[in-house]
């Protein structure tokens, strides 16, 4: 299974992200902020408020990704990324 190592969220509320099997990927948030769970993290202050938890990116009001998602839908980030 793979797990998320290490998170950071930009400005542009997307999130940098760093996996267990080493791979680096940016995963976009915008398109969810919408859905009602999520629309707390449109806040941008909340959705830096990121932290890593049980293998995936969870936020302070629960709101979390599956770990699935977030590496089958993210696009590989090629250079180094400072996570």
């Amino acid at each position: 299974m793979i797990r998320v190592s290490r998170v950071k969220a930009l400005d542009d509320f997307s999130l940098e992200l760093l996996f267990s099997d080493g791979r680096q990927k940016s995963f976009d948030m915008k398109p969810f902020l919408d859905y009602p769970v999520f629309q707390p993290l449109k806040d941008l202050a909340k959705f830096k408020d990121v932290r890593i938890a049980y293998g995936t990116v969870q936020w302070g009001g629960e709101q979390d990704m599956s770990p699935d998602t977030l590496y089958l839908e993210g696009v590989e980030i090629n250079e180094t990324v400072s996570i």
